[in-house]
């Protein structure tokens, strides 16, 4: 079996191994995988937090050993904590990160990387934080424009909007809409949930399209157009700026 681990700010994962082919997520900077096939040009990968598979650029990553790959997986997670920053390395070269970069063992504004060191002396998020601070790391992403299997503040989906704030706050979301939605404990009212539960939304057909995070007095924050503030009733979203609803509400779970 054969690992690697991102090494820029982010890359795409895609359904095929194309550049023309659809972006279904993003690995972000220090996210680790799973090598399941390695072609010529691209690698198909199984993302170690969430198990999303896709194709990656093989020079857009580098191998790990299996015994780096098992540290990852048992290490504290440190993400970094500011919207955009830096990183140098020892020659002093800078790489930009995002929000939700993985700082494989970081200490003293330091970390390792496959055996390089880099610093780091913004922000960090590590372990699990109060319910209420979803509401703050959902905010940082106020305008960010929709981006189909995006998850960063330049670009981010529904599913994705959702899954990165709850992982910058240390729990666990699957990265599709249909998945998230078979997790957590259903409620069976809007008055019975709180700041942070999802509310979940589906089309004619029944399917599960789309998500976003509840906040106080019946609002909520999603990634439709931009992540955007809306209006939330028995019945959906309604968008003030077009004065109808825009998703039919089908459940709401709380997650924590």
């Amino acid at each position: 079996m054969l690992y690697g681990i991102c090494t820029l700010s982010s890359v795409a994962l895609r359904v095929e191994p194309s550049d023309k082919s659809e972006m279904i997520s993003q690995v972000l900077f220090g996210e680790n995988f799973t090598i399941l096939e390695k072609q010529k040009y691209w690698s198909k990968i199984k993302i170690s937090f969430d198990a999303c598979e896709g194709y990656i650029d093989n020079k857009q990553f580098e191998e790990i050993s299996e015994d780096l790959f098992t540290k990852l997986a048992t290490q504290k997670k440190v993400y970094a904590g500011e919207v955009i920053d830096f990183i140098t390395n020892s020659t002093n070269d800078l790489l930009t990160i995002p929000l939700g970069s993985r700082l494989p063992f970081f200490t003293n504004d330091t970390f390792q990387l496959n055996g390089k060191t880099f610093s780091y002396q913004g922000n960090v998020l590590s372990g699990k934080l109060p319910k209420k601070e979803l509401i703050q790391k959902a905010f940082t992403f106020l305008n960010t424009p929709f981006l189909w299997g995006g998850k960063t503040p330049f670009g981010i989906d529904c599913s994705g909007f959702t899954q990165i704030v709850y992982q910058l706050c240390g729990y666990k979301l699957c990265r599709n809409t249909n998945e998230q939605a078979k997790q957590g404990d259903v409620l069976s009212f809007i008055e019975e949930s709180e700041p942070g539960d999802l509310a979940f939304f589906d089309n004619e057909e029944g399917e599960i399209i789309h998500v976003g995070i509840i906040l106080q007095d019946y609002h909520i924050i999603h990634a439709h157009g931009k992540v955007r503030i809306d209006t939330l009733d028995h019945s959906g979203i309604f968008n003030h700026d077009l004065q109808k609803h825009t998703h039919r509400l089908r459940v709401i779970k709380k997650m924590i």
